[in-house]
């Protein structure tokens, strides 16, 4: 679903960038709003991916097994590419009390 999209913003972007640059006597008016639409679009588009990264740990705040403490949570271990990226996790929640 992001896929498609990011897909469908970018081709927005193009589409209006092309429209606005229509003709031949306006084609100096219509490269400025072109160059800012694309570079709106694509604080957009960057703004979504970068808040979409998983924060290191998950947290299971509806877990059924009780808890020990108020300072208890649940999490799973990160498992992490050569380049530091977390791509998925590993084994069973445990519980971690501070």
């Amino acid at each position: 679903m992001k896929k498609t999209l990011t897909t469908l913003l970018a081709a927005a972007t193009v589409v209006s960038a092309l429209a606005g640059s229509a003709t031949t006597a306006s084609a100096q008016r219509g490269l400025v709003p072109g160059l800012l639409g694309g570079f709106v679009a694509g604080a957009i588009v960057g703004g979504a991916i970068a808040s979409s990264r998983p924060q290191g740990y998950v947290v299971y705040p509806g877990y059924a097994a009780p808890l020990n403490g108020p300072s208890c949570y649940w999490t799973r271990a990160p498992v992490y590419d050569p380049y530091g990226n977390i791509v998925g996790w590993r084994g069973r929640p445990v519980q971690v009390c501070q």
